[in-house]
């Protein structure tokens, strides 16, 4: 019965993958979907009989992958990469070890080791709405929303673009109301007021300067910087 629910449970998950053309499985903290921000998709093929599994820690076998199987890759962490393929038993996607792959290029390791370690140090930027020299403009705008003003021009050494961000911080006032009963009482409100302005230079869509042209949006952190956009295919 238990051999029975086991292949059940594996026929569904590869059907998923077969209907929808992508996996159903949600990211896994510490992993990389490179669906949608390569210029290209990799494709890889299958080094040897290898197992592949449900996650990226390999605690988990899903079904095991023929020599020579050419698969498509959808998302890396730093030690495993996860392909999306047929296995013996149907399409599937799911974590691989790197040595059980053929890589097209010998270097695509290294670029995609550099790729990761980019885009993991600018998820915490965008997380805590902060920006860095080297960020691109669509990064950009995912950490700090619309800007309050833009301005481009076009010269011979390419695209030059700025942006101005109004920033704003909630400091906290004391009100003084009245209770139900009549008596007098003293509660704290929040209210929105700006703390600068904040201004930001790009080249070719990377972002080359960072100003603070009023007050102290930086609130001290100083400029940051992360490598600017990877070329991995």
């Amino acid at each position: 019965m238990k051999t029975l629910l086991t292949l059940v449970l594996v026929l569904i998950a590869g059907f998923s993958s077969a209907q929808f053309g992508k996996s159903a499985l949600h990211d896994e903290p510490g992993t990389l979907t490179l669906e949608g921000k390569l210029s290209k998709p990799i494709r890889l093929t299958v080094k040897q009989e290898s197992t592949i599994y449900y996650h990226a820690i390999m605690d988990r076998a899903l079904g095991t992958m023929a020599a020579g199987t050419p698969v498509t890759l959808v998302a890396m962490s730093d030690t495993a990469y996860r392909v999306r393929g047929r296995a013996r038993h149907g399409d599937v996607a799911g974590w691989m070890k790197p040595e059980d792959l053929i890589l097209p290029d010998p270097q695509l390791p290294q670029k995609l080791k550099a790729f990761f370690d980019r885009q993991q140090k600018v998820q915490v930027l965008i997380e805590n709405h902060q920006v860095g020299i080297g960020m691109t403009r669509e990064e950009v705008q995912q950490s700090l929303g619309k800007p309050t003003r833009t301005t481009s021009r076009l010269t011979a050494a390419g695209r030059e673009e700025r942006l101005e961000y109004a920033v704003f911080e909630k400091v906290p006032q004391t009100a003084v109301g009245r209770a139900p009963d009549g008596q007098l009482v003293q509660s704290v409100v929040y209210v929105k007021v700006e703390a600068g302005t904040l201004t930001i230079s790009f080249k070719d869509n990377v972002v080359e300067a960072i100003e603070e042209t009023k007050g102290n949006p930086l609130r001290g952190n100083g400029v940051q910087m992360v490598p600017v956009p990877i070329m991995v295919w």
